[in-house]
C-alpha cells in the first residue's frame, strides 16, 4: 500500500486562493517600503553556521536547523570531538537580520550608506508548532544601516501605521529601549545579568508578574534585587509620566539608563511631531530576548484579534562588528506575514476581489465561436484584463459551474447571433446584468469589467 503523502509539521502548502491573499499582504507591504526609499535584496536560504551561531542567544541557537554536509557526512568522524561541527557546517537562516548584516559587510564596497533595504523571504526555526507559530514562515524585513538618527525609528513606526491602515487592521505599537533594561540591571545590582533579566521580563505578558519574579530568582537575582525591579515592572501612567519616573530612578545610578530614557523621549517627540495616529505606548516589559538589540525595541500587536506580536524589531549597534565592520549602527523591523494572514482571515479583512484573479470567462461554444472570441480575449489581456477561455467545447451548464466555483465575476457567451451582429455578449454573474458591445469596443468591455 502506498504511503500517504504528508509534509513536515510546522510547514504548509498554499492553494491558489491562499497565494492570492499572501501576495496581497506582500504587495501592500512592499509598496509601503518603497514609498520610504527602501529597495529589495535577497540572501540564500542557507548560511554558514559560523554566521548564525551566537547571534540569537542560547535559546535561539537551539532553534537553528542544521544541514548535514553533502556526501557521506559521517565518514572520518572523530568521536572524541563535538559531533555537530564535523557533520554540519551550514544551517537554514533563523531570521533575515543576521544574513543582512553579513550581506552588508561582504558587499560594503558596493553599498551607499545609509543603506535602506527590505527583504521578503522564508525563515526556519525548529520550534514547537502551534497556532500562529510555524517552523517555516515568511518575514518581511525593513532595515536601514549606517545611521544613528532616530528619524529612522520614526519611519519604522510610520511604515507600520501605513501598512496596517492599508490592510484595515487596528494595531498598537509598543516601544522600549534596551539601554533602559541595562539600566534596570545596574540599579538592582546585577549588571552582568542583563540578558537573564531581559529574557525573564520579555515573558511578562504571557506568564504575569509573579511568575516573572520567580524566574528572576531562579536566574540568580536576590530578593532585594527583584524588589527593586518590581515598581518599574508594574509602572502605570502616560508616556511622559513613565519617562519622568525612569529618569528619577536612574539619576546618579545608571548613565546607560539615562541615555536610554533620553532616546525614548526623543523618539516619542518625533512621533508626536510627525502626527502618527496609530496608538504608541512605552512598555517596559517589552524586552525581546535577542542578544543584538542595543537601543529602541519595537513590537506591534493586533487590537481586535488574539495572537502574538505581528511585527517586531529594534536598533542593533554592534551586529556588523561581529563580521568585521565595527561602528555600523542599524535599525529595523520585521512584519510577520503569516500572523498578519491569520489576523486578516480572522477579521475577514481580505478583499472579496482576491477570490479569483480571472475577471472574465469566455464560454467555448464550438469551433466557430472559439475563433471569434480568441482575438477579443487577446485584446482584453493587452488592456490588463485577466481572461480565461474555457478549454473544451462542452455543455454550457458545466462552464457556468466552473465560473461559479472559480468565483469569476463575468461570463461571455457568444453564439451565431452575436457573431452575425459583430458583438460580444457579457454577463455579470453577480447582478445578472447583461450587455452587448461591438467587437471593436475593447476599451468599453474593459471599462465595464473593472468598474
Amino acid at each position: 500500500m502506498a504511503q500517504k503523502p504528508s509534509i513536515p509539521k510546522g510547514t504548509r502548502d498554499f492553494s491558489q486562493a491562499e497565494m492570492a491573499r499572501r501576495n496581497y499582504i506582500f504587495d501592500t507591504i512592499r509598496g509601503v517600503f518603497r514609498t520610504f526609499g527602501y529597495q529589495q535584496i535577497e540572501t540564500p536560504a542557507m548560511e554558514n553556521l559560523s554566521t548564525l551561531l551566537g547571534k540569537y542567544g542560547d535559546e535561539g541557537d537551539k532553534l537553528l536547523f542544521r544541514i548535514l554536509n553533502s556526501g557521506d557526512a559521517f565518514s572520518g568522524i572523530d568521536f572524541d570531538k563535538p559531533l555537530t561541527p564535523q557533520v554540519a557546517e551550514k544551517g537554514l537562516r533563523y531570521d533575515l537580520t543576521v544574513p543582512f548584516a553579513r550581506f552588508v559587510v561582504q558587499h560594503q564596497s558596493e553599498i551607499s550608506f545609509p543603506f535602506k533595504r527590505f527583504q521578503i523571504q522564508p525563515v526556519w526555526r525548529a520550534d514547537r508548532p502551534q497556532k500562529g507559530r510555524y517552523r517555516e514562515f515568511y518575514q518581511c524585513d525593513v532595515d536601514v544601516i549606517g545611521s544613528r538618527s532616530q528619524l529612522n525609528e520614526l519611519e519604522l513606526v510610520q511604515m507600520v501605521e501605513r501598512v496596517f491602515e492599508a490592510l484595515d487592521v487596528r494595531v498598537l505599537v509598543k516601544i522600549n529601549n534596551r539601554k533602559v533594561l541595562t539600566g534596570l540591571a545596574e540599579i538592582c545590582g546585577f549588571p552582568d545579568k542583563v540578558v537573564d533579566i531581559t529574557v525573564a521580563i520579555d515573558k511578562m505578558e504571557k506568564i504575569g508578574l509573579d511568575a516573572v519574579k520567580d524566574e528572576l530568582l531562579a536566574r540568580g537575582l536576590t530578593a532585594d534585587a527583584v524588589a527593586a525591579l518590581e515598581p518599574v515592572l508594574g509602572m502605570q501612567g502616560t508616556t511622559a509620566e513613565k519617562i519622568a519616573f525612569l529618569r528619577g530612578i536612574f539619576d546618579g545610578k545608571s548613565e546607560e539608563g539615562l541615555l536610554g530614557v533620553a532616546e525614548l523621549e526623543e523618539l516619542f517627540s518625533l512621533i508626536a511631531a510627525a502626527g502618527v495616529a496609530v496608538p504608541v505606548e512605552l512598555d517596559l516589559s517589552l524586552a525581546r530576548g535577542l542578544n543584538y538589540y542595543t537601543g529602541a525595541i519595537f513590537e506591534v500587536k493586533a487590537l481586535d484579534y488574539a495572537i502574538g506580536s505581528i511585527c517586531g524589531g529594534g536598533r542593533y549597534d554592534n551586529l556588523t562588528g561581529i563580521f568585521g565592520l565595527p561602528g555600523m549602527s542599524g535599525v529595523g523591523i520585521s512584519f510577520g506575514a503569516d500572523r498578519i494572514y491569520d489576523v486578516l482571515t480572522g477579521l475577514d479583512k481580505f478583499p472579496a476581489s482576491l477570490a479569483s484573479s480571472t475577471q472574465i470567462l469566455f464560454a467555448n461554444m464550438d469551433e466557430e465561436g472559439l475563433h471569434y472570441v480568441l482575438p477579443v480575449a487577446a485584446a482584453l489581456r493587452k488592456e490588463g484584463i485577466a481572461v480565461e477561455i474555457y478549454p473544451d467545447s462542452s455543455k454550457l451548464r458545466k462552464q457556468f459551474e466552473y465560473a461559479e466555483r472559480r468565483q469569476i465575476p463575468f461570463l461571455s457567451i457568444n453564439g451565431s447571433e452575436e457573431i452575425a451582429a459583430g458583438e460580444v455578449n457579457v454577463k455579470n454573474l453577480s447582478s445578472g446584468e447583461q450587455r452587448r458591445f461591438p467587437i471593436s469596443d475593447i476599451s468599453g468591455i474593459a471599462s465595464w469589467l473593472t468598474q
